[in-house]
């Protein structure tokens, strides 16, 4: 099979892009009417070359220091590059920045064509040569072949070709996800079919009748039908990465569509104003970027204006690397390790570029140094730890899949095995909450959520020391947001699970948490035991003990749950306790009566524990709730019979 892939001019205006273009494929790539009647580029232009095992999509872009903007809409995403120097003329300004642009893209391939060799002589071609040869010698063209080249008598064109197609065979493609992507960089209506949209393909594949999610470029996004695809014009049912793709879209209005505007796989891309990013200047720039600077951001086929935030420095020297944050004045669509170029708000000049390393970021404090340590494992090349680092930074809204192939550049179908060898290794932490929603949080994560709850719960503690629980509800809604409800009754239930809190579902309290009396609540509390003790099955009640509290008595149902906490009372219903020994001695006595089978009624259950009525029916029901017995119309059996 044929490779695609995508081929992009460089070079200063009028140094014969466009013609050598035509040379080589017959297509022209000027189709504006303005670009015919001045006789320069003004837009990207688009042409193809069938190299045998290498088809190349080509983008023509213009030479002009006013239209280096669409330059860059066509020169990201190229996988090797044609750069362009006129015999006649040298090296020139644009020859300079588009070639910085190109290695700030991370392009690594390309061939230089030494363009109308034609109208200088053997000495001339030299001194350009040498001249060429400098300026690429710390670039990716260092040792790419130069081959001169005439437009008008075909001087060099079947070698272009050749040089190319070998260029072209070295290319190793960077490891792209499987999901499709197109960045826009221009639509048009076709009589009878409605919009269509243009772009290179930078990852994954499309098909006839598929649906997609259609980035707006205002944080929007509209899902749209494919009604067909065409590549360099011809229809096909499939195009992908590699290739320049028309797609026809369903109900999409031509004047909707713009430049800069994305179409992905669903669910796939997220538009943010915030990246975080590694940024390098270019080293003979002769310019240092500061912190706080005002710059025009510039990746896949759109142009921002943004602030740059320096994360590690106050400013950038030529020559230098940096992490930093960029906010945007709307909302981009980007990816990890996707290229990005950075000029001045002015757009006269080219600051420096780099790598997207978060594309959804939170805000990041400058000098952060623990953030910062995590952000630089983003640029590590193995793609786990990149992956656990993206699960690092999710909030307790979790992450999920689709994150870690936006977010750490993991393919698809690593996707799967990956997140279960987290889980395995304790990395991951999967959460059921209720409903059956899952949630996948990084374990440091969910510690640190963890211990915000045993947090609050320690204050809680703190401002009612006599309190043995707490109301669940009441007491969660305390934390500052760090999720919603349900993600904190599944934290809880896991404390409790852990032995680190104890509760149920109503109240809850620190496992190692101790009530502390002062010597007279606790004089108090002996006296209520002592009571209860001698009270056996007809116990006193709490206002009993109201006047001989005195100044205590507001303090009386804590004392009570703290006899309870220490093992002294149970109890059986609001206001209703037993001591412990009585408790016990109750459920013997009924299990031994009701082992006869015949069941008992609460008369026969008050006769038999030589109580009242009054206390009786509470401690029925109380058998009940236990499972020690189950009620039969008016009588009680043994929940085993």
């Amino acid at each position: 099979m044929p490779r695609d892939l995508i081929l992009g001019t460089a070079g200063h205006i009028d140094h014969g892009k466009t013609s050598l273009v035509k040379a080589l494929t017959g297509i022209d790539c000027d189709r504006l009417p303005e670009e015919k009647q001045r006789g320069i580029t003004i837009d990207i232009g688009f042409a193809h070359l069938n190299l045998g095992e290498q088809r190349l999509g080509i983008v023509d872009v213009p030479g002009h220091e006013r239209f280096v903007k669409n330059m860059l809409a066509g020169a990201t995403g190229v996988d090797l590059a044609l750069l362009v120097v006129a015999a006649d003329d040298g090296v020139m300004p644009q020859t300079r920045e588009h070639l910085e642009i190109l290695k700030l893209l991370g392009v690594r391939y390309g061939v230089i064509a030494l363009t109308k060799a034609d109208l200088v002589d053997d000495t001339t071609r030299e001194v350009v040569a040498l001249e060429i040869r400098e300026l690429v010698k710390d670039s990716f063209l260092a040792d790419a072949p130069l081959v001169p080249t005439s437009a008008v008598t075909g001087l060099g064109i079947d070698q272009l070709k050749a040089e190319l197609a070998l260029a072209a065979s070295r290319v190793e493609l960077k490891h792209e996800a499987g999901w499709f992507r197109l960045p826009i960089d221009r639509a048009f209506v076709v009589q009878g079919h409605g919009t269509v949209v243009t772009g290179s393909v930078s990852s994954g594949s499309v098909r006839v009748g598929d649906e997609l999610d259609w980035h707006k470029g205002d944080g929007t996004i509209e899902t749209v039908r494919v009604r067909s695809v065409s590549n360099h014009g011809a229809s096909v049912e499939e195009v992908h990465r590699g290739q320049r793709a028309g797609v026809n879209i369903a109900g999409v209005p031509h004047e909707a569509v713009r430049r800069g505007q994305e179409l992905c796989a669903p669910g796939y891309l997220v538009a943010s104003k915030i990246l975080t990013v590694s940024l390098l200047t270019p080293r003979d720039s002769g310019r240092s970027i500061k912190h706080r600077l005002p710059v025009r951001f510039h990746a896949g086929t759109v142009e921002v204006m943004a602030t740059l935030s320096l994360l590690d420095c106050d400013h950038v020297d030529p020559g230098q690397q940096a992490l930093a944050q960029l906010f945007l004045a709307e909302p981009v669509t980007t990816v990890w390790g996707q290229a990005f170029v950075l000029r001045d708000s002015s757009a006269e000049h080219t600051l420096g570029g780099g790598h997207v390393l978060q594309p959804t970021p939170n805000k990041i404090r400058r000098r952060h140094t623990e953030v910062l340590e995590k952000v630089e494992q983003l640029q590590l090349p193995n793609s786990e730890t990149r992956a656990l680092v993206v699960a690092w930074f999710a909030d307790a809204a979790g992450f999920t899949p689709n994150d870690l192939v936006r977010g750490a550049g993991v393919s698809p179908d690593d996707v799967g095995p990956l997140v279960r060898g987290f889980l395995a290794a304790g990395q991951l932490v999967e959460l059921t909450l209720s409903g059956g929603r899952k949630l996948l949080l990084h374990a440091e994560r969910v510690a640190e959520l963890e211990s915000r709850v045993l947090e609050v719960l320690a204050v809680v503690h703190s401002e009612n020391p006599l309190a043995t629980t707490h109301d669940r509800q009441k007491t969660l809604a305390r934390l500052e947001y760090v999720g919603d409800d349900a993600l904190l009754q599944t934290l809880t239930d896991r404390l409790i699970a852990a032995n680190k809190l104890v509760g149920n579902s109503r109240r809850v309290a620190r496992a190692d948490f101790k009530p502390k009396l002062s010597a007279n609540q606790r004089k108090l509390k002996d006296r209520i035991v002592e009571a209860y003790v001698a009270g056996g099955f007809t116990p006193p009640e709490p206002k009993d003990f109201v006047n001989f509290a005195g100044g205590n008595a507001t303090t009386l149902k804590d004392i009570y749950d703290v006899a309870v906490a220490e093992g002294f009372l149970v109890k059986l219903a609001d206001e209703f306790y037993l001591a412990t020994e009585a408790e016990a001695a109750m459920r013997l006595r009924v299990s031994e009566r009701l082992q006869s089978g015949t069941g008992a009624t609460v008369a026969e259950i008050r006769d038999l524990l030589g109580t009242t009525r009054k206390f009786a029916v509470p401690i029925c029901e109380y058998l009940d709730r236990i499972g020690i017995t189950r009620r039969d119309g008016d009588l009680r059996v043994a929940v085993n019979n």
